[in-house]
C-alpha cells in the first residue's frame, strides 16, 4: 500500500497553556513559522527590516522567537488578557438585566417594564377615547427597546384581565386560547381604577428612556397591589417567578385588616374558576403548591358538561388532553363538544353503560382536569440604604403588607402637595384680595419703571401683611401686576370670601387627614371596593382535594395478547395469544427459554425477549405465584430444579433465573399456592445422552421455596428430553 505524503507543516506549533516548556529554536517547525510570519510583517524601520522570504537558501535563517507563554492563573475571568475587561463581568451583566430589566415585576406598582411602559403611554394619549393598539404599540416603542411583539402581547394580555385596560374589539379569549385581531383592528385605553391608583406625575420619579429622548416613569406611583391582583409569570436567568392572581374585593378587605392591625390571610382567585385546595399554598413562597380541578357536572347517565377551568389550562388544551387519554384506552368516552363561549361549556358524552361518577374521576387522574401549580413569589424590591434593587422572594402576605405601607405614604405625601397647594392658593387669593380691595393698583400709576412699580405695591402691602401666614415674595408682586383690569372691574368681594372660605375648610380637612393618616388609607381602599369591586365575586371555590389512587378508578378495558416466538406482548393484538384482560397502568411479567425474567408496562408493541414460556400480567400488590423450574445448565451440563417465588421487581430490567448463561427451561409450572405446587415430577432422559436409565422419578418435597436467584439443587447429569408431574393424576 502507497505511503500518504507527509502533511506540509505550514501551521505554527501550539504551546502549551500555563507552561514553561518552550520548542527549541533549533526546531524546524519553529524555524519554519518564524520565518513565514516575519515574512507578512512590513518593516516599522530600516534598523528592523526583515530579509525577505526568496534570500539565498544558503544563509542560515535567523531563529524566530518563540511567544511567551501565557501566565498561570486561578480563572479564566482574571487572565491579564486585552479583552478580560469585556468577558470579566458580562454573564452578571446580562442576568441582571433580564431580572431587573424584563422579567421580574417590581414590588412598588407590581409591573414589568413592558407593561410599564404600555401603561404609561396610554395615560399619556388619554383624550377619554380608544386609541389603535397598533398606535400604542408604536408609541410605546420609543421607551421599550424590545419590538413590538412583545409589547402587543403585553397589551392583550392585561386587556384580557379587563382591571387596568379596557379593551375593544377582539382581544382573544382566555378560556379558549384564541388569539387577538391584528393591532390595526383592535383598540384600548385606560380603565378608570388604572387611572385612580397608578398615576400621579406629582409622585413620581422619572428617568430618561433607553435613547434619551423620552423620559419614563421609573415606577408608577401605584396605590393598590397591582402584583397580587394580576399575578406575573416570567423566567430570567438563574430564577423564576410565579404569582398567581387574587381577588379585588379580598385584596381591599385584607389591606384593611393589615391597616387596622388585624391578622389576614388571603387566598388566589382565577379567572377561570375552578376547585382548589390550598393546604399546602405557603403563602405563594417557594415550595408551595396548589391543586386546581375543573368543575364537572353530572347531567345524565352518558353525559358530563365540564363548566369551569383549572387554571392555566384553555378548552382547546384541555379537550387535546381527554382526546388523548381516550386514544390510549385510559378513559372511554364517545365524543367531546366544545359550546364555549363567554362561559365555559365542555360536554363529554359517555358510551352506554359507562359510570359517570367513575369517569369524573378518571378524568382527574388521566387529563388536565386536574394541575399542581408551584407558586414562586419573586419581586424586585429596592434597598432603602443603598438604593439598589434586587430580587427577592416574599409571601403574598409579605407583598401586601409592602404594598399598603407603600400606599399610605403615597397618600401621605399627596396630602402633603395638596396642602401646599391650598395654602399657596390660599395666599394669592388673600394678596389679590388686598390689591384690589384696597385699591393699591392705583399707587403705580405715576410709576415709571418697573422698580417704582414693585416697590409701590410693597409699600401698600406692608400694613396688611400680618394678616398673611408667610412673607410677600417678589414673585407674588409680579403675580399681581399680570391681573387684568377687567378682572378688577368685575371683582365680587361676597365670590372672593367664599372662595377662601372653601380654600381653609380644604386646608383643616387635609390637615385632618394627615394626623389620622390611616383612617384616611381605610377610607382609601373602602372607597375603591365600593365604586369598583361590585360584581367581583371570587370564581374559584377552596376545598380540600383528596388524592385519587390511578389504579382504583383506572378502566379494565385493555386486552393483552402475546407474540411467543418472537418476543413481542402489545394490547388490542387480535392475531396473535390472547392472555387477559388489563389496565393500561399494568404491568405484565414474561419468563423466555433462556430462563430470563422481565416485567415492563403494557403498552401497544414490547419486546421482551424471544421465546416466551410464560405472560401474565403482575398483580399490583405483587406477584403471590409459586413457581417450579428444572432447567438444563449450560456451564455445568447438569439439569438443575428449584421451587421459588419472584419476590420484588423493577420495571425493565432483565432477571436471570439460572445459573449461567446459554442455559434452557425444561420445565415450568407457576401455582397459586405452595400446596397446588408439584410434588414428584418424572423426567425423561435424552436417548442420545449414553445414560442407562432414561426415566427416573424426581421428589420435590424436601426442596424447600426459595428466592428466584437460587442455583437449585441437581437432578441428573445428563441431558434432559422432557419433564413431567408425576402427581398430576393424584392432585
Amino acid at each position: 500500500m502507497p505511503k500518504k505524503n507527509p502533511r506540509p507543516q505550514d501551521d505554527q506549533p501550539e504551546l502549551p497553556l500555563g507552561s514553561d516548556a518552550v520548542p527549541a529554536a533549533s526546531d524546524p517547525k519553529v524555524k519554519a513559522s518564524g520565518a513565514k510570519a516575519e515574512s507578512k510583517v512590513p518593516p516599522k524601520s530600516e534598523e528592523s527590516a526583515v530579509v525577505p522570504a526568496a534570500a539565498d537558501p544558503a544563509t542560515p535563517a535567523t531563529p524566530a522567537e518563540a511567544p511567551a507563554p501565557r501566565p498561570r492563573v486561578g480563572k479564566v475571568q482574571d487572565e491579564p488578557a486585552p479583552l478580560a475587561r469585556s468577558y470579566r463581568s458580562w454573564f452578571l451583566e446580562y442576568a441582571s438585566y433580564v431580572i431587573l430589566d424584563r422579567a421580574v415585576p417590581h414590588l412598588d406598582d407590581g409591573l414589568k417594564p413592558v407593561q410599564r411602559r404600555i401603561l404609561h403611554t396610554l395615560w399619556d394619549m388619554d383624550d377619554g377615547r380608544f386609541h389603535k393598539v397598533a398606535n400604542v404599540v408604536g408609541r410605546t416603542m420609543s421607551l421599550h427597546p424590545h419590538g413590538d411583539a412583545s409589547i402587543g402581547a403585553a397589551l392583550v394580555a392585561i386587556g384580557q384581565r379587563a382591571f387596568l385596560i379596557e379593551p375593544q374589539g377582539n382581544f382573544g379569549n382566555s378560556l379558549t386560547g384564541d388569539d387577538a385581531a391584528a393591532p390595526r383592528y383592535i383598540e384600548a385605553r385606560l380603565t378608570g381604577l388604572a387611572k385612580e391608583v397608578l398615576f400621579n406625575p406629582k409622585t413620581t420619579t422619572w428617568q430618561l428612556s433607553y435613547d434619551g429622548r423620552a423620559r419614563e416613569p421609573v415606577t408608577l406611583p401605584a396605590k393598590f397591589p397591582i402584583v397580587l391582583l394580576e399575578g406575573a409569570e416570567g423566567i430570567a436567568v438563574g430564577l423564576a417567578t410565579k404569582i398567581l392572581p387574587h381577588n379585588f374585593n379580598d385584596l381591599c378587605r385584607a389591606a384593611i385588616n393589615h391597616l387596622q392591625g388585624k391578622t389576614f390571610r388571603i387566598y388566589p382567585d382565577f379567572p377561570s374558576g375552578g376547585i382548589a385546595d390550598f393546604s399546602e399554598y405557603n403563602d405563594g413562597e417557594r415550595g408551595g403548591k396548589v391543586k386546581v380541578r375543573a368543575r364537572i357536572e353530572v347531567r345524565s347517565k352518558q353525559l358530563l358538561a365540564i363548566t369551569e377551568l383549572p387554571y392555566g389550562m384553555t378548552t382547546e388544551s384541555l379537550i387535546e388532553s381527554i382526546l388523548a387519554a381516550n386514544a390510549k384506552g385510559k378513559i372511554k368516552v364517545r365524543h367531546v363538544d366544545d359550546n364555549t363561549a363567554d362561559k365555559v361549556e365542555i360536554l363529554v358524552h359517555l358510551p352506554q353503560g359507562a359510570d359517570p361518577e367513575q369517569v369524573t374521576q378518571q378524568l382527574y387522574v388521566f387529563t388536565g382536569c386536574q394541575q399542581n401549580l408551584s407558586p414562586a413569589a419573586c419581586v424586585i424590591v429596592t434597598d432603602e440604604k443603598t438604593g439598589e434593587e434586587r430580587p427577592e422572594f416574599l409571601g403574598t402576605r409579605e407583598i401586601l403588607k409592602r404594598s399598603v405601607d407603600r400606599t399610605r405614604e403615597l397618600l401621605k405625601q399627596e396630602l402633603e402637595i395638596r396642602l401646599g397647594e391650598l395654602e399657596q392658593q390660599w395666599h394669592w387669593d388673600s394678596l389679590e384680595r388686598i390689591f384690589i380691595e384696597e385699591r393699591i393698583y392705583r399707587r403705580i400709576e405715576k410709576s415709571k419703571t418697573w422698580e417704582s412699580v414693585l416697590e409701590e405695591i410693597r409699600e401698600g402691602l406692608k400694613p396688611f401683611v400680618k394678616n398673611l401666614r408667610r412673607e410677600v415674595t417678589d414673585d407674588d408682586i409680579t403675580r399681581l401686576t399680570e391681573i387684568r383690569i377687567k378682572r378688577i372691574s368685575a371683582y365680587n368681594r361676597f365670590q372672593a370670601d367664599e372662595q377662601i372660605k372653601r380654600i381653609e375648610e380644604d386646608i383643616r380637612e387635609t390637615k385632618a387627614n394627615l394626623r389620622n393618616l390611616t383612617a384616611f388609607a381605610v377610607a382609601w381602599f373602602e372607597m375603591l371596593q365600593d365604586k369598583y369591586g361590585k360584581g367581583l365575586k371570587r370564581r374559584t371555590e377552596y376545598d380540600e382535594i383528596e388524592q385519587i389512587n390511578a389504579a382504583e378508578v383506572v378502566s379494565v378495558n385493555q386486552r393483552l395478547y402475546v407474540n411467543r416466538e418472537d418476543g413481542f406482548i402489545g394490547l388490542n393484538w387480535r392475531q396473535h395469544e390472547f392472555v387477559q384482560e388489563c389496565t393500561i397502568l399494568d404491568s405484565a411479567l414474561t419468563l423466555m427459554r433462556d430462563g430470563s425474567l422481565k416485567v415492563s408496562k403494557v403498552a401497544d408493541k414490547v419486546f421482551m425477549g424471544r421465546d416466551i414460556i410464560h405472560c401474565a400480567v403482575l398483580p399490583k400488590d405483587g406477584d403471590t405465584n409459586f413457581y417450579t423450574m428444572v432447567y438444563q445448565d449450560k456451564e455445568s451440563g447438569k439439569a438443575f430444579a428449584k421451587r421459588f417465588q419472584i419476590g420484588g421487581l423493577s420495571r425493565d430490567k432483565l432477571y436471570p433465573l439460572v445459573k449461567s448463561e446459554g442455559s434452557k427451561v425444561i420445565y415450568l409450572e407457576v401455582s397459586r399456592s405452595e400446596k397446588d405446587m408439584p410434588k414428584k415430577l418424572t423426567i425423561f432422559i435424552d436417548g442420545r445422552s449414553g445414560a442407562r436409565v432414561r426415566e427416573l422419578e424426581f421428589d420435590l418435597t424436601p426442596l424447600p421455596v426459595s428466592h428466584r436467584a437460587a442455583k437449585g439443587v441437581t437432578v441428573t447429569k445428563w441431558q434432559v428430553k422432557e419433564v413431567k408431574r408425576a402427581d398430576l393424576a393424584l392432585r
